[in-house]
């Protein structure tokens, strides 16, 4: 085997969109992103957070800059995604990670809790996803790498709208994958355990909570940010050309137990 022709896991030349970016596992996968060699554009809707985490990413001489964006509005997915093109003529990979939660029994939730989640987590996905999607086919080249959690596949308490949103995300990957792989196109998701994050850390403070969590994972520990930066590289990267329709889950094993 000719080992110079070996798939490279290096993004140079590459651009790159992560929703959610600025915080989070959103900001460890842009760090990740931008340590490999691509351009990372961050988007969320505070500005403030972004100005910071761009500024993290290019005080390290890495490449990034950021947009402001709702991915719950088709008209702001649509100027998000005209910006990164705009400014550097392409989008090679999409990491749509935006998202977010509200734990109530089944009994206590609220319409508008449901809207909330699902307009996020699955709407804004699909939009996201979509506008992303146009420009790569033009480009006959794109990774679009959804964030799920293991709770698309997995049962746990208090978790109904967060848990519908994940399945769906789940299903739209394989749905995706099957459609723009003519279009050389890779879809593909990661599906996280809990991951130490500003979301999850009052959850994680809980010490019955904590060990149950921790308990449920073969590693015996709640994940990192970090934890899920090498498995974005690897689905962004040539590396994993060969690899669609696939849910990647980084849950310490929890789900193979």
């Amino acid at each position: 085997m000719d080992i110079s022709r070996l798939p490279s896991f290096r993004l140079d030349g590459k651009v790159a969109l992560v929703t959610g970016g600025s915080k989070g596992i959103g900001f460890a996968m842009a760090c990740a992103l931008a340590a490999h060699g691509a351009h990372v554009v961050i988007a969320s809707r505070n500005m403030a957070d972004l100005q910071k985490a761009a500024a993290e990413i290019t005080g390290q001489g890495f490449s990034c800059s950021w947009v402001q964006a709702d991915v719950t509005d088709k008209e702001n997915v649509q100027r998000m995604v005209d910006c990164v093109i705009g400014q550097h003529g392409r989008l090679d990979i999409l990491v749509n990670n935006a998202g977010m939660n509200i734990r109530k029994p089944l009994i206590d939730i609220e319409e508008d809790d449901w809207d909330r989640v699902l307009n996020t987590n699955l709407k804004g996905i699909f939009l996201v996803g979509q506008a992303a999607a146009k420009q790569m086919i033009k480009q006959q080249y794109g990774k679009i790498i959804n964030i799920s959690s293991i709770f698309g596949g997995v049962g746990m308490p208090f978790q109904t709208s967060y848990a519908a949103s994940k399945g769906g995300i789940n299903q739209l990957t394989k749905v995706w994958a099957n459609e723009l792989a003519p279009y050389n196109i890779n879809v593909n998701a990661i599906a996280p355990a809990y991951i130490r994050t500003p979301m999850t850390s009052a959850w994680l403070q809980d010490e019955e909570r904590y060990r149950n969590i921790v308990n449920s994972t073969m590693l015996n520990r709640v994940g990192e940010p970090e934890d899920v930066a090498g498995p974005v590289v690897f689905l962004a990267s040539d590396a994993a050309n060969y690899i669609t329709g696939h849910i990647l889950y980084v849950d310490g094993g929890w789900t193979a137990k």
